[in-house]
């Protein structure tokens, strides 16, 4: 079955930077538009970014545009999040997301799912 597994989360003070990265096994990767979603403390999940199977098109959440750069290694079925000046609105649990169908303007269709790494920001 799919798995998809983040890592790279933690603690940054506010203007720092993280960079996360998500592992995925058991589909074929270069085939999926990747994305990566956060949710807040009491809050619903949101979308952050995604990016099409060849690496070739991207889509932002307006608030991270700018400042955060969604990127694929398909050669180690890899897909990443460089977080920038990173704000403590910034702080939540980011997932990483599969989706086979759809495109990257859509933000709905994603089947499979990360467990999250937490990223809190500091002020």
């Amino acid at each position: 079955q799919v798995q998809l597994e983040e890592s790279g989360g933690g603690l940054v003070q506010a203007g720092g930077s993280l960079k996360l990265s998500c592992v995925a096994s058991g589909l074929t990767f270069s085939t999926y538009t990747m994305g990566w979603f956060r949710q807040a403390p009491g809050k619903g999940r949101t979308f952050v970014a995604a990016i099409t199977p060849s690496g070739g098109g991207t889509n932002y959440a307006d608030s991270m545009k700018g400042r955060f750069t969604i990127s694929r290694d398909n050669t180690k079925n890899t897909v990443y999040l460089q977080m920038n000046s990173l704000k403590p609105e910034d702080t939540a649990a980011y997932f990483c997301a599969a989706k086979l169908i759809g495109h990257i303007w859509s933000t709905s269709g994603y089947n499979d799912w990360g467990q999250g790494t937490q990223v809190t920001v500091s002020s």
